[in-house]
């Protein structure tokens, strides 16, 4: 099935549509305005959940049927980042202010996940953070460490399970920075949006490895592809081989 999030200024819906002929399998309201994130795919033990940001609320649903599963707040008035799974828990910021939350929700959870009284952790939530998210770019997690970037150029690096912040680094001079990170091979490859790809080291302690100028502006994430780094500017895309 082919699954889209459709958040608008109302009638906002997710649904999921066969692949073969492009006919409607399920289809659920969200009471919801417009946000930009990707949801995200979780399988688990006894189920696959979908993983979605909003700013009313983030949601979890049943990938089968698309029953909501589970539902989370407070969160930011504008969402835009996409959620990321791994090690059985599923990641999910967002930047906008006043709220700026780092959520990190643990699969297979129900009902109302929303923290009271001010605590930080629940049955449901391993780890949080009132303060932190970031606004555009999507976090990733690889290893035991989830790394976010904020729109200002700053790397902050965390302890995947429990939240404890490993570093924070600015990267670069102080540019704009709108695309994704991506990792691989060991390495985050980070672009600015004064077009300058940054690689820095995956690992406890931040270490730049090159600064690599592309040329023009670039706002779209990397993507990776066999040894390809393909990097899209404002006039050209480029085909990074070894």
């Amino acid at each position: 099935m082919a699954i889209v999030q459709c958040d608008r200024q109302k009638d906002s819906f997710i649904a999921a549509f066969d692949l073969k002929d492009g006919s409607e399998l399920w289809r659920t309201a969200r009471a919801e305005i417009p946000s930009w994130g990707t949801p995200t795919i979780v399988p688990g033990k006894d189920r696959t959940e979908l993983a979605t940001n909003g700013s009313k609320a983030i949601r979890g649903y049943d990938a089968d049927t698309g029953k909501q599963l589970w539902t989370l707040g407070p969160n930011s008035e504008i969402a835009c980042t996409t959620p990321v799974s791994a090690q059985g828990l599923i990641y999910v910021t967002a930047g906008y202010p006043p709220v700026q939350p780092i959520y990190a929700i643990k699969v297979g959870s129900s009902g109302d996940l929303t923290l009271k009284d001010g605590k930080e952790s629940s049955d449901a939530i391993a780890w949080s953070k009132q303060r932190g998210g970031v606004y555009l770019p999507s976090p990733l997690v690889h290893g035991e460490h989830l790394y976010t970037l904020s729109n200002n150029g700053i790397l902050s690096v965390y302890d995947a399970k429990s939240g404890t912040r490993v570093y924070q680094q600015r990267v670069g001079d102080g540019g704009s920075f709108v695309a994704s990170p991506v990792l691989a091979a060991g390495k985050l490859y980070i672009s600015s949006e004064d077009g300058d790809v940054y690689v820095v080291k995956a690992g406890a302690q931040y270490e730049l490895l090159s600064k690599n100028p592309i040329g023009e502006p670039v706002l779209a994430t990397p993507a990776l592809a066999g040894d390809l780094l393909l990097v899209r500017g404002a006039k050209h895309l480029f085909a990074i081989a070894e």
